[in-house]
């Protein structure tokens, strides 16, 4: 993506030299999961073996001796829901050390790409002139990991956590490799978040909002390497380059008019740190967790915590906090019941802010908002219970294709074999970390179904295909209407059993995040590991290939967690 950044920037520099480039450069890291090479990982051996505990105190030291925080900031103390360093057992720590020295090395990677931009426009002579926003995240750091980590994160947005240390230590020296999907522990993400509150998700409070903000711009900023504290906000970008471009604001782009920003242009600050800040109220909501700023202030209350999956209170029983943010930077002292007028005026302001802007009614569901029905919005595969793909149909996500989780399914494919070396994937689901794949080996027909990469249970023909036309079915039948059940699998050839076998256990929510149903290929990472990543497209002709299913079966209380883990792996795959 860098190698693409910067050949499009030297040939728009090349054939235009007088017309200005907009490049938008997101690198997705370091969100989970957590991938570098290993010579990164290496370079922060031993760096972190004392802890979250005292890696929050030396970076909170740090940010006061830099002049990052305000002096009188103080440092708020570790939730009770979040682990101590010396409570955890010599092989969690090991394990642990591992996790955020991979994501050390991750973040290293991304910081040299960012260099490597900045490089090439100095060598092209630009970047004096170009204004440059580095924007350190998109949210808090991220507490999806649980609270021992994960080795594939998949599991965990499945509600699957690492029961121990040992299931996890087997993967130590692949830990950020290629053969893993991994997270580091919520301990390193509060840690992350020095001196605030909480983490990702939780966007009432400074942990699950803010981020640094670097802006480079010599030609016009003179106050060289100096902090600036007023209120910013994300919205503000836009009105910045607008205004630093000499751009007036469209009333109407093709034809359709443009509503208003919300933010407001940040230049006013380039010149005078002390300057009074122009983006003077924000509210903030997720998964009922809300918050509200306003000139100095903000009133917070956390609704739930993303990992303690239990029954959420009433909003109406939300204990709300106050805090005057001009003097308490990292919102360590809740003023509420001391100034009850104030924290009454803002949270006043926080609903009307929240009708002008859409956040009403205030939504903690889970289960009730992944259905199309209740959410109000259209769903591709609706009450269907079969559907029919064909060759070239790749990079299907769970969400464009039938659901085949906690119910009995059928894939029945119509293929020809030109000869007896005809051979590759005929449909995948999912990948290396969890899916399910049908295909022909060595004139073989088999079926494989992978549960997070950790067990694989595969079925295959004994006798070998003839060249020409056949039918190939895989059939599951589920051994109990629950998530995650097991279940006996099938395959039948031209009408004929041919192969069975029992899965012990099955995905209950979700394959992947980023890896669809394919057909006549497996194109992302191979869900087995019969065939090569990026060798395995099937040689013959797939007429069609059917998919066929069975209600669930599931209770009411099975259908919402199905749907609360859904939800949650979409939040955290965001």
């Amino acid at each position: 993506m860098t190698n693409q950044a910067i050949n499009w920037m030297q040939a728009q520099h090349a054939l235009t030299p007088d017309k200005p480039f907009f490049v938008y450069f997101a690198p997705g890291a370091v969100h989970g999961p957590h991938h570098v090479f290993k010579e990164y990982i290496e370079r922060y051996k031993g760096k972190f073996d004392q802890g979250w505990d005292q890696l929050n105190q030396e970076t909170y030291a740090r940010q006061k001796q830099m002049g990052i925080i305000p002096a009188n900031a103080d440092l708020t103390p570790r939730p009770k829901e979040i682990p101590s360093w010396d409570s955890q057992t010599p092989d969690e720590r090991k394990l642990e050390v591992r996790q955020m020295e991979t994501y050390a090395g991750f973040g290293e990677h991304t910081d040299e790409q960012i260099g490597r931009l900045v490089d090439t426009l100095n060598d092209m002579g630009v970047m004096d002139n170009t204004l440059f926003f580095y924007i350190v995240g998109d949210n808090g750091a991220s507490a999806e990991g649980g609270p021992l980590g994960a080795y594939n994160e998949i599991m965990a947005l499945n509600g699957i956590a690492e029961a121990a240390a040992s299931t996890l230590l087997p993967h130590l020296e692949e830990w950020g490799g290629p053969s893993t999907f991994p997270h580091y522990a919520i301990g390193w993400a509060w840690a992350g978040d020095t001196p605030f509150q909480w983490t990702k998700q939780i966007a009432s409070h400074y942990g699950g909002t803010t981020n640094g903000l670097v802006i480079h711009w010599p030609a016009r900023i003179k106050d060289k390497g100096q902090i600036r504290g007023q209120f910013t906000h994300v919205t503000d970008i836009a009105p910045t380059v607008l205004e630093a471009a000499g751009l007036p604001f469209p009333k109407s782009l093709n034809g359709t008019v443009q509503r208003p920003f919300d933010g407001t242009s940040m230049i006013y600050s380039f010149d005078n740190a002390k300057a009074k800040e122009t983006h003077t109220t924000q509210y903030f909501e997720m998964f009922g967790n809300r918050g509200i700023y306003h000139d100095g202030w903000i009133a917070a209350t956390r609704h739930s915590i993303p990992w303690i999956q239990v029954q959420n209170p009433p909003l109406t029983k939300d204990v709300w906090e106050l805090y005057h943010v001009t003097d308490d930077f990292s919102e360590a002292h809740d003023l509420a019941a001391n100034n009850p007028a104030k924290l009454k005026e803002m949270q006043d302001l926080f609903m009307k802010e929240a009708i002008r802007n859409h956040v009403l009614p205030i939504d903690d569901r889970r289960s009730e908002r992944f259905n199309p029905a209740l959410a109000g919005r259209p769903d591709l595969m609706g009450d269907r219970t079969s559907l029919t793909v064909y060759p070239g149909m790749v990079g299907m996500m769970e969400n464009a294709f039938i659901n085949v989780k906690n119910r009995h399914y059928t894939v029945t494919a119509a293929v020809e074999l030109r000869d007896d070396t005809t051979s590759g994937v005929i449909i995948s689901q999912g990948g290396r970390f969890g899916g399910w794949t049908l295909y022909i080996k060595d004139r073989r027909v088999h079926h494989e179904y992978n549960f997070f990469g950790l067990e694989r249970t595969k079925i295959a023909d004994t006798s070998a295909l003839s060249a020409g036309k056949h039918v190939i079915k895989y059939e599951f039948v589920p051994d109990a209407p629950r998530p995650g059940t097991g279940g006996n699998c099938m395959l039948f050839v031209d009408g004929k059993q041919v192969a069975q076998g029992h899965i012990p256990k099955t995905v209950p929510f979700i394959f992947s995040g980023d890896e669809g149903a394919d057909v006549g290929l497996d194109a992302e990472t191979p869900v087995s590991e019969d065939y090569k990543e990026g060798d395995n497209k099937f040689t013959g002709t797939i007429v069609k290939v059917t998919v066929d299913v069975s209600p669930s079966g599931l209770s009411p209380a099975d259908q919402k967690a199905v749907g609360d883990a859904e939800d949650a792996a979409e939040v955290g795959e965001d």
